[in-house]
């Protein structure tokens, strides 16, 4: 790398491990803990790309943004923060920051967006308003999470929440996808306009294309379920596309899998597909962002309190059940375990024995309970597979629970193997019966990492 980078940020540690990376890089770096002081750098032409904090002791890093595009304009400013929201990332789009990264960062990531910053000739978009105020209330925010893949969602919902183009949400049940769609929706240009979610039975009839986008009147519109749509309807919403009438609505579709699995099997049309396709946002599972479900409890106690509910908080050995916990319901799923937690315990703080009792009263495919020692193997997992099952009702679960099944027992089986035999691969396949090279691309296959350690017996 080669240029000078100026650094803001009041934590001494940050700015000395950013100063020794920068450096040793080939940067030259202005290092401070004031933003006046960074102010003051930009304004006398210093820098070729800055990295500021958001809460400074003398401001706001986001709301010197315009002002640093209107003094030198091109300069990219990559923002880090440990205020790490969706609001966080949609200000730092909305006040054109090349870049945003929450705290604890990657430093490898933020050395590479750097790099790319000081190659980056950057293009100030015409016609932005970077004063534009958002309703800033975090507290009504539908989400929560603060992992590199919640992290990443922020930023491609900030990226394409103020585009026309159309948005396919895809994930499982419960993880949150029509939220994510309101979100794109309340903090796009078409806010003050309706928000609309329809079924395929909304558009069953002739008129139904029509009685929807008269609902939403050039707002935004959901279509949820789209995987599930007949062919008819499928063709009903590619002409309601291709012909919205006065008032273009922007297009959004929530599914449980990827459309591209049922395109390829012919039962979404390629039309249809391409038109929704515009941007494809893939929601995260709760088991994918373990280290959400604390954060995402005690949002839910929180609100539980505000509505009217008892003062409730989780024991730690109680909080950390909830993250061993399968969750195939997802967040939906641990909302309502939350809810009935805060009606049902009989103390102030909410105890592992209380969180088992919920949680053994509720699908799930991995076990919460202790006392089953003397269960069979296949019982165990027979009784897991009736509550998954069971969680959808009427409804048949996604396509492919053969191959879903065999991963999530094969997984532990191999991690356990292989914990036993110290991450000797060559033991840990004879003690499994299989070939070497299969267990090797097992492994691979189900993104494992291996540890060689000594075995101690």
């Amino acid at each position: 790398m080669d240029g000078t980078v100026l650094v803001a940020d009041d934590d001494r540690t940050i700015r000395t491990v950013l100063t020794q990376a920068l450096t040793r890089a080939g940067c030259r770096v202005h290092a401070t803990s004031s933003l006046t002081t960074l102010m003051r750098w930009v304004g006398e032409g210093k820098g070729d790309a800055v990295i500021t904090d958001v809460v400074m002791p003398d401001g706001n890093g986001l709301e010197m943004l315009p002002k640093i595009s209107v003094d030198r304009p091109g300069l990219p400013v990559i923002v880090i923060s440990a205020q790490n929201t969706i609001m966080t990332a949609i200000q730092a789009t909305e006040a054109e920051a090349f870049d945003y990264l929450p705290k604890p960062f990657d430093l490898p990531d933020l050395m590479k967006r750097t790099a790319r910053a000081l190659d980056t000739n950057r293009r100030v978009r015409p016609g932005t308003d970077a004063e534009k105020p958002i309703d800033d209330k975090p507290e009504d925010l539908p989400l929560v999470g603060r992992t590199q893949a919640m992290q990443a969602l922020y930023r491609l919902v900030a990226r394409v929440m103020n585009t026309d183009m159309p948005v396919l949400l895809t994930g499982e049940s419960g993880t949150g996808k029509s939220l994510i769609a309101r979100a794109i929706h309340d903090f796009s240009d078409r806010r003050t306009l309706p928000f609309v979610t329809v079924t395929a039975a909304d558009l069953r009839d002739l008129e139904g294309p029509a009685r929807v986008l008269a609902r939403v009147k050039g707002g935004s519109l959901l279509i949820d379920g789209i995987g599930d749509v007949e062919p008819e309807i499928q063709a009903r919403i590619v002409r309601m596309i291709d012909a919205p009438g006065e008032h273009v609505p922007r297009f959004m579709a929530s599914g449980l899998t990827d459309l591209s699995d049922e395109l390829n099997q012919g039962k979404v049309r390629q039309d249809l597909y391409y038109r929704l396709s515009g941007a494809i946002v893939q929601v995260p599972a709760l088991r994918e962002r373990v280290d959400d479900i604390p954060l995402l409890a005690r949002h839910f106690l929180n609100r539980g309190e505000q509505e009217g509910g008892p003062h409730r908080r989780l024991s730690e050995d109680g909080e950390e059940l909830l993250r061993t916990y399968n969750w195939p319901g997802n967040v939906r799923q641990l909302e309502n375990a939350i809810r009935r937690l805060m009606l049902s315990s009989q103390a102030e703080e909410i105890t592992r024995t209380e969180i088992e009792a919920v949680l053994g009263n509720q699908p799930g495919t991995a076990p919460v309970l202790t006392g089953r020692d003397t269960e069979r193997l296949s019982d165990s997992v027979a009784r897991h597979l009736k509550r998954y099952f069971d969680l959808h009702g009427n409804m048949l679960p996604p396509p492919g629970l053969y191959g879903r099944i065999l991963r999530e027992l094969e997984l532990p089986l191999i991690e356990i193997a292989l914990e036993a035999t110290g991450g000797n691969q060559a033991k840990c396949a004879d003690l499994l019966g299989i070939n070497r090279n299969t267990l090797r691309k097992k492994i691979t296959d189900l993104d494992m990492q291996v540890t060689r350690r000594r075995k101690l017996m």
